[in-house]
């Protein structure tokens, strides 16, 4: 296991208030440090994150113009055995990396799903948290710690999606080999919940469905499931007995809805404008 190199790929833009504590976690994992490389990748920042990146490795670069193109570009200037790719606002605890490699070395997986927390400050963290613990592994999740020969094999992620890159690149890399799931855990740093931030948010990211949709057709079965009424609303949260942990937490699970209906009405609303 000490053997192998995992370069971690950290995107940024104005981070400068997360990016410290992304970084320290690389750093405080129980790999051997000098098996884990850092390469930042930031999008013009106009705060400190690329002057506060340098403390923590020579590996930063600037470059853009969205997250897709981000994550390739570390890649190619990367050297590991295998890529974990992380936002600044992300903080992993101490035994991800290890428990990546050993779970991919062991059974041969080639890309693995890392348990996703949403932490932050108040009552729509914790919907946001509740509502985020049933996606993983599921078609709404993307793999995060992946075999780099087949990540370039891919050819990495479609920059053309902005949004639901992650699903495309998820399903192309699958399609490669065997993926699995971890238990350590990523945490998402959300801060406080606006819902307005998290409305534009999502419209934002909605812009390129139509674009994700013409690639792999309508009728795909993974596409109706990520983009369908049925499976985002309902089945997500029920498939596989899940149902019974949804019902305990009655009033989470109504602020789940609440906020699909939200987005649901925003999309709408933008598809006719």
């Amino acid at each position: 296991m000490d053997s192998v190199l995992v370069s971690v790929i950290v995107t940024t833009r104005n981070e400068a208030e997360n990016i410290t504590h992304c970084l320290n976690s690389i750093k405080a994992q129980d790999y051997p440090r000098g098996k884990i490389e850092i390469v930042v990748v930031d999008n013009d920042s106009a705060d400190a994150t690329q002057e506060i990146a340098k403390k923590y490795t020579e590996k930063v670069y600037d470059y853009g113009p969205e997250r897709s193109a981000q994550r390739n570009f570390g890649v190619k200037q990367s050297k590991g055995d295998y890529i974990l790719y992380l936002d600044a606002d992300m903080v992993l605890s101490r035994e991800v990396i290890s428990e990546c490699v050993n779970t991919c070395v062991k059974n041969d997986f080639i890309a693995l799903y890392i348990p996703e927390r949403i932490v932050g400050r108040g009552f729509w963290i914790k919907v946001r948290d509740f509502e985020r613990s049933f996606y993983n592994a599921t078609v709404i999740d993307c793999v995060r710690f992946v075999r780099k020969g087949k990540f370039l094999e891919i050819g990495g992620f479609d920059e053309s999606l902005t949004g639901p890159e992650d699903w495309d690149f998820d399903r192309r890399i699958r399609q490669k080999g065997n993926v699995s799931i971890i238990n350590s855990a990523i945490y998402h740093n959300e801060g406080y919940f606006s819902l307005r931030r998290y409305v534009s948010k999502k419209a934002y990211y909605a812009q390129s469905f139509d674009a994700y949709i013409k690639k792999w057709g309508s009728g795909d079965s993974l596409v109706r499931k990520q983009l369908g009424f049925w499976y985002r609303f309902f089945l997500v949260f029920v498939e596989y007995g899940k149902w019974k942990r949804f019902l305990r937490h009655f009033i989470l699970a109504a602020g789940v809805f609440f906020l699909k209906i939200i987005v649901g009405i925003a999309y709408l609303k933008s598809k006719k404008q």
